[in-house]
């Protein structure tokens, strides 16, 4: 594989993993924000706790963590081979689960905001029309939140597309299965090839302008208009 392949398989497949956390995770963050905004359970701070965990954890123990108890002598690890299934640490599947736990805070922060900001009034309306639970979550709560949802995605999809430490830890440096854009930036500049690394990096620097430039300019213009 030449390096011009080398690195159009680590963008893609970098694009790849990205979107697919990125659609996990707004399947997952959605009823966890919901919950956490409406719950009064005594372990409401002690998930909250935990799900903002990996914004002050380092990346690599959380890989680390995340490698053991995935891998062979793990919990999991243990569980799956006894279902008859291959462990996930070293393998694309992982780095989705490694994604999708790294980046829930950036997806479930914004949807919990959102969910906050509408306050009870319009809920309570809908009631008194006699829609039902599902049916104020999805015709009233859902629309209203929407940028909410809207910078979740976009947080969720930016921060997997940079992640490093965990993809590193968790599915190593295989070429065409693991090996992403940042371990892809890493090797490079491991091999004194700068160039090579500049352009990947200069074309991450564009990637994240462009994200902070959409979310201040189409997440404040939703904030504004009315639902």
């Amino acid at each position: 594989m030449s390096l011009i392949e080398a690195d159009t398989s680590a963008i893609l497949l970098t694009l790849e993993l990205a979107s697919i956390t990125t659609a996990l995770l707004m399947l997952i963050a959605t009823p966890l924000a919901w919950w956490l905004t409406h719950t009064h359970a005594r372990l409401r701070a002690a998930v909250t706790a935990l799900v903002s965990l990996p914004l002050v954890l380092p990346p690599t123990v959380l890989g680390f963590y995340l490698l053991v108890l995935l891998g062979p002598q793990g919990t999991v690890g243990r569980w799956m081979q006894q279902l008859g299934l291959s462990t996930l640490p070293f393998t694309f599947a992982g780095l989705v689960v490694g994604s999708v736990v790294f980046s829930l805070p950036f997806a479930v922060q914004p949807i919990a905001n959102a969910f906050a900001a509408i306050g009870a009034r319009p809920l309570e309306v809908a009631a008194t029309l006699r829609a039902s639970s599902w049916d104020r979550f999805r015709s009233v709560a859902v629309p209203l939140a929407r940028p909410g949802f809207l910078t979740a995605a976009v947080l969720a999809f930016a921060h997997t597309v940079g992640e490093f430490g965990v993809v590193l830890m968790l599915g190593g440096n295989i070429p065409g299965q693991t090996r992403v854009l940042s371990v892809a930036i890493y090797d490079h500049v491991e091999a004194l090839e700068y160039a090579d690394a500049h352009l990947l990096s200069a074309g991450l620097v564009a990637f994240s302008f462009l994200v902070l430039l959409m979310l201040g300019r189409y997440g404040g213009h939703w904030q504004r208009t009315p639902a």
